[in-house]
């Protein structure tokens, strides 16, 4: 039911909370570095690559369910 759905929604929400932390926690220079890099580029473009991690999670839920 619904709290089944919240419960499982709440354990990828925390995956996710651990999969960004990754990269800070093993190599920081290489992170401070790649947000320094965002802010060269556009709205648009940004913008457009979460559209398409969207799309490539939303098909790859699919695809392992």
């Amino acid at each position: 039911g619904l709290r089944s759905m919240l419960h499982e929604l709440a354990i990828a929400f925390c995956l996710m909370l651990v999969i960004e932390g990754v990269l800070p926690f093993i190599a920081p220079n290489r992170y401070r570095d790649l947000i320094k890099l965002l802010y060269e580029v556009d709205d648009r473009t940004i913008r457009f690559f979460g559209l398409a991690i969207m799309l490539i999670g939303t098909m790859l839920l699919l695809i392992i369910n």
